[in-house]
């Protein structure tokens, strides 16, 4: 009986691998964040430089400071304009016009919109669908999400973490944002916003303990026991901060009542620091426990900052770039992304694999498409045939080389409305940017038009904050690039608007 254990012992071990043969990983998400939401300079100047901005002078994030010192940060990382696109291409490796996701989804119905894509996949992620924690998973590791997840609606399987592939769900349900932020609140549970209170964690209901605190100590305590088991993990850890309701985190209020913003201003400030303080002490933990050296950390925002700064189209809340969350200018889809290994060690094993410079810059673009294919490279694990992924390897890129092969494309596509931009699809190819809008004369949320004709062109090289649209002083530029939206969008097997007769509005060339 001895020898059969041992044998059945090591069989399990040589299928599913140690710890000490793959690395851990965490990816930290934070929501509504952009690339201006921090002290980190993302922005660069002409010699590619960190320049610093107001903004950054504005908030603190010093567990941000302490991992770029230690890794890479890209400062043309892109994210879906809205969040549950971007979670479900985290997920999927997919750009949201091919898994269909193409808004936010709503907990309790469909919210195509009036004249939005019918067909879009309002349902979200399903049981069975391929997820990347459900590949690594099945390559031995320990799945585990901690805080917002909004996946799919509240009547499927998918608004339920355990159902996509992960083995651990702390806080995840159907729903974008928390009841509340406050423990002495219930995290949502008894009031008024109870289809919104977070789950799991009853411990801290009637305590101090904001949200962003209960999800840290919570997520420690997993990580601790994952480590003791000895095996490899996939954190994905998905702040609610920093998504309204704009609470104050009262522990760091004191930092910006002699600021000149607002009263709304300060509070998103007190939750981006908390956050950061969340991000330090995982960055801690793992050093404590011993696995700093060999957990890979990827820290990214999920869409364009929604700061309580300005207009959705305006120079504010993201600047010097323009527009915010759910806007088609760069505001609205530019996210902080850091890559860095949780202890810088040349000598390991993991590290030599893929070497990430400290302090480093990456100007090339890239986007939450990577992530699903670069993780599955890292760790060994094959794509399931069949299951087709936009993303590229971003290996050369977290090297801080220049991957001369690589296309520097992003494609947003958003066929629904109202919205803060309604009806509209953006297609960067290099240093050039075309908007399409379906509906030019369509209000937004706040009430004023959203553009003044159905195109805008920009060369983001020459005008980064996009304040010079092109399209009629070169309207050769402008044909290629439709050419190429249009393209874009039939390759993806995209979803789109409709006329007030249920006809498909595809976009039409100038």
């Amino acid at each position: 009986m001895k020898i059969f254990t041992f044998f059945l012992s090591l069989y399990l071990l040589l299928a599913l691998g140690s710890a000490a043969d793959k690395p851990n990983v965490m990816v930290f998400l934070v929501d509504d964040m952009g690339i201006m939401d921090t002290s980190v300079p993302f922005l660069t100047n002409d010699a590619g430089k960190p320049k610093r901005y107001p903004l950054n002078d504005f908030y603190r994030t010093p567990g941000m400071e302490r991992l770029s010192a230690q890794g890479i940060r890209f400062n043309q990382f892109y994210a879906m304009s809205v969040c549950s696109p971007t979670r479900n291409t985290i997920m999927t490796g997919q750009n949201a016009a091919r898994h269909g996701a193409t808004n936010w989804i709503r907990p309790d119905s469909n919210n195509a919109g009036e004249n939005g894509a019918q067909e879009w996949n309002w349902t979200g992620l399903k049981p069975g669908d391929v997820t990347l924690p459900g590949v690594l998973a099945e390559n031995g590791y320990k799945t585990i999400h901690v805080g917002k997840a909004h996946f799919g609606p509240r009547q499927y399987e998918g608004h339920e973490p355990l159902n996509l592939g992960f083995d651990v769900n702390i806080g995840g349900h159907c729903f974008g944002a928390p009841g509340s932020y406050l423990g002495r609140n219930n995290y949502g549970w008894g009031t008024k916003r109870e289809h919104h209170a977070v789950p799991h964690l009853e411990a801290y209901h009637g305590t101090g303990t904001h949200l962003s605190e209960a999800l840290t100590l919570e997520a420690k305590k997993v990580i601790e026991k994952t480590v003791a088991e000895e095996q490899p993990f996939y954190l994905y850890f998905s702040h609610y901060a920093v998504h309204s309701p704009f609470e104050v985190d009262e522990r760091f209020i004191e930092h910006y009542v002699d600021s000149n913003k607002d009263e709304r201003a300060k509070a998103f400030a007190t939750l981006i620091e908390g956050m950061d303080k969340s991000l330090g002490d995982m960055l801690d933990q793992f050093e404590e426990l011993g696995v700093a050296e060999d957990t890979l950390i990827f820290f990214l925002g999920d869409n364009g900052s929604d700061a309580p700064l300005g207009d959705q189209h305006v120079v504010a809340c993201a600047e010097p770039l323009r527009g915010k969350k759910g806007a088609h200018y760069e505001g609205g889809m530019r996210v902080p992304f850091i890559a860095a290994w949780g202890k810088r060690n040349p000598d390991n094993a993991f590290q030599k694999q893929l070497p990430i410079p400290a302090g480093g810059i990456q100007s090339q673009v890239a986007s939450v498409e990577d992530i699903y294919p670069t993780l599955l490279n890292l760790v060994g694990a094959e794509n399931p045939e069949g299951h087709k992924v936009d993303g590229d390897l971003l290996q050369t890129l977290l090297s801080g080389k220049t991957d001369a092969g690589r296309e520097q494309q992003f494609l947003m596509h958003y066929p629904h409305g109202p919205h803060r931009s309604s009806y509209w699809t953006s297609w960067r190819d290099g240093d050039w940017k075309v908007i399409y809008h379906t509906f030019p004369d369509t209000k937004n949320t706040g009430g004023s038009i959203q553009s003044k004709g159905a195109y805008q062109l920009f060369n983001l090289a020459e005008d980064p904050f996009e304040s010079t649209n092109l399209t009629n002083s070169n309207p050769e530029k402008l044909g290629s690039m439709m050419k190429g939206l249009i393209a874009q969008l039939e390759r993806h097997e995209a979803s789109y608007p409709i006329d007030d007769e249920g006809n498909e509005l595809r976009p039409k060339m100038p």
